[in-house]
């Protein structure tokens, strides 16, 4: 696949203002917030109605190793939960061809807030992974783009390891039961009147042979450490998996519902074979979460570095999470979805709908200087709220040239939103 040549000056031709930008001076806005916002990094629409599109999480490979191919999903409806049957469509956006969109596949496998899974396979520029469901059970898909070859793995995949060879996995079918928005709908939790059972957990999937081992059991994982604020009756879950940036470990969030609906998280990383479990963040509080490094977890929590408030905390992978710094103290946002830069100069980050505007922030925080650029301001409506909600969950290019973000526009649904950060960190 050829590298995009598209320039600066191309870029802004086919650019159009962020979610108030140049509008503001139609709305009757001051001067001076018509110029703040007519400076933010140009950014331009790149998928369109009457179909809806969007990626979902922040954590996923959605560009192309070259930077030129956007991964995305495309659905008809919206704000109502998928039912077993509502088929999505998975494609990619050619950034370098008028953002003329490439269907893929279609998956009946996913959820509003992170789709199928779809996402590049680390090291390889020709292939994706998607999720999807065939008959009583949730599989994957590995398509060859050029090709179109494709072939279907009996398990499906959440976490991609560095080295691309294999994934560490939830069971979708309990996350459906226990987090609606985040499991499939589809498949029953087999397990469903068990507390913490001992054949649901994380599993280990082989991506070349297809077979997968259960690594953590929910039972196990139950019994380690101290549970915070137990109460007979909690139910356990796992959610939100990822792999450090050399493979040796990966990060479950490891949580439990009371009967109230009401969950309480720990933060436990592991081996890829299920050995050696940190409990890194114990005390109940772990949210939004990312390696900086293979030996430093940056993650929301509360009730560290006398902060009482939830806040951007830098964990050592170790029990109890060692020395924790908080970092961007009052400047980094501490609700978003993190992700450091290529080279961790920067964090790039966003916020939920705030003030009477409801607007959605994605930003830039440089670590060594404490200061924070935004990147837009994107109006979310009242009614993209709860499990249909629209996260900007904002995603970098490899080149750290773009960042895309999902959020609703111009009456057209939730759509693809392209922001060239080029002239921010150069």
């Amino acid at each position: 696949m050829p590298r995009p040549s598209i320039s600066r000056r191309q870029f802004l031709q086919r650019s159009s203002a962020s979610a108030l930008g140049l509008a503001a001076l139609g709305a009757g806005l001051s001067k001076a917030r018509a110029a703040a916002e007519a400076s933010l990094p140009p950014m331009r629409v790149i998928t369109h109605g009457p179909q809806h599109h969007w990626f979902g999480y922040y954590d996923k490979l959605q560009f192309d190793p070259t930077s030129r191919f956007v991964l995305g999903m495309q659905v008809d409806f919206e704000h109502r939960s998928p039912t077993a049957e509502d088929e999505i469509r998975v494609g990619m956006v050619d950034l370098e061809d008028g953002d003329r969109w490439i269907e893929l596949g279609t998956s009946r496998a996913w959820c509003w807030q992170q789709g199928c899974m779809l996402q590049w396979r680390p090291g390889s520029d020709r292939e994706v992974l998607w999720n999807d469901r065939q008959g009583d059970r949730y599989v994957c898909h590995i398509m060859d783009v050029e090709t179109r070859e494709r072939r279907t793995i009996p398990h499906p995949i959440y976490a991609l390891s560095p080295d691309g060879k294999s994934a560490v996995t939830p069971d979708f079918r309990r996350l459906g039961d226990m987090r609606p928005g985040y499991g499939y709908n589809g498949l029953a939790d087999p397990y469903v009147d068990e507390l913490a059972p001992h054949e649901s957990g994380c599993f280990h999937v082989d991506l070349e042979t297809g077979a997968s081992k259960l690594i953590l059991s929910l039972a196990d994982v139950a019994r380690t450490g101290v549970i915070p604020q137990p109460q007979f009756g909690i139910k356990h879950y796992f959610n939100h998996l990822l792999f450090s940036p050399d493979g040796g470990r990966f990060i479950v969030l490891h949580r439990w519902r009371y009967a109230d609906g009401s969950r309480l998280t720990r933060m436990l990383t592991a081996r890829p074979d299920g050995s050696d479990v940190r409990v890194v963040i114990p005390n109940g509080y772990a949210s939004h979460f990312i390696w900086r490094d293979p030996g430093h977890i940056l993650s929301q929590s509360r009730h560290y570095a006398g902060n009482d408030a939830w806040a951007d905390f830098l964990f050592e992978d170790v029990d109890g999470g060692g020395d924790v710094q908080e970092v961007g103290h009052g400047v980094l946002d501490p609700s978003g979805h993190l992700s450091y830069l290529p080279g961790g100069k920067w964090i790039l980050n966003d916020t939920y709908p705030q003030g009477p505007e409801r607007l959605q922030t994605p930003h830039l925080y440089q670590v060594a200087t404490g200061r924070r650029i935004d990147l837009g301001h994107f109006h979310s409506p009242a009614a993209y709220t709860g499990e249909w909600r629209v996260d900007t969950h904002p995603r970098y290019s490899p080149d750290a040239r773009y960042v895309c973000i999902d959020s609703p526009h111009a009456n057209e649904g939730r759509q693809l939103h392209l922001i060239d950060i080029s002239a921010v960190v150069g």
